[in-house]
């Protein structure tokens, strides 16, 4: 019963959270794009199912900076802190105590190719800042891996519902390769968004760009744009 009851917290407290953000949400370009260009049906947010650009395959390629850290569940730690009222250290079994959420979503890659339909399951991100109360300075967040890696997002675009920190994925757990055991997944922006080997959710009161944003990628990187750099 009292495990329940934080978990009902923890999801009432992300929906107020969300509330704060909720116009600025459906602002986004993956949402509202008047001309979103692309190709195939049209997806669940109103954008073409393929981006402009993109080829889809069945496959899905290894891409990483080099180093592919292995890091075991039992050693694995997801530091959230920065501009946060209640900072927090979580282990793999205060992981996967929150509340799972099992989505289907595409995996956009700059590289030019996109992976359709993929079954995940993860921890919100959203479910994890409402753990942590981003106080009212907080507009980016900056994803910190263990191969010191790092990626920023607006707030607007990370508190969506299938923004997930991922631990399974096709039905199987995350393979080191493709960032197990927890990488982040943005499916509404490219992925390299989302962070491989996720060790830190830092909250930040104003942008700063990660490895990629400082090398030439786009800062806001939407797909239905073409907006692959800056």
């Amino acid at each position: 019963m009292e495990e329940n009851s934080k978990l009902d917290k923890i999801i009432e407290a992300r929906m107020k959270l969300k509330a704060r953000f909720e116009h600025q949400m459906a602002d986004t370009p993956s949402v509202s794009d008047p001309s979103p260009m692309g190709t195939g049906q049209i997806n669940r947010h109103g954008m073409p199912k393929l981006p402009v650009g993109q080829i889809k395959t069945v496959k899905w390629p290894v891409l990483d900076l080099g180093f592919k850290p292995d890091i075991s569940q039992q050693k694995w730690k997801l530091v959230i802190d920065g501009e946060v009222e209640s900072p927090v250290s979580l282990n793999w079994e205060d992981f996967m105590a929150l509340p799972q959420t099992e989505d289907v979503s595409d995996f956009h890659c700059v590289t030019t190719w996109s992976r359709m339909d993929v079954p995940w399951t993860g921890v919100r991100l959203a479910d994890l800042a409402a753990l942590v109360q981003p106080k009212a300075s907080a507009t980016h967040i900056l994803c910190h891996g263990y191969d010191k890696y790092t990626t920023n997002l607006s707030l607007e675009e990370a508190l969506k519902d299938d923004v997930l920190l991922v631990h399974t994925a096709d039905h199987k757990p995350l393979e080191r390769d493709h960032g197990g055991p927890v990488r982040m997944i943005t499916p509404q922006l490219y992925a390299w968004k989302g962070s491989k080997w996720i060790s830190r959710i830092e909250f930040l009161s104003a942008n700063k760009l990660g490895f990629w944003e400082l090398r030439g990628y786009s800062n806001t990187a939407y797909p239905w744009r073409n907006d692959r750099y800056s």
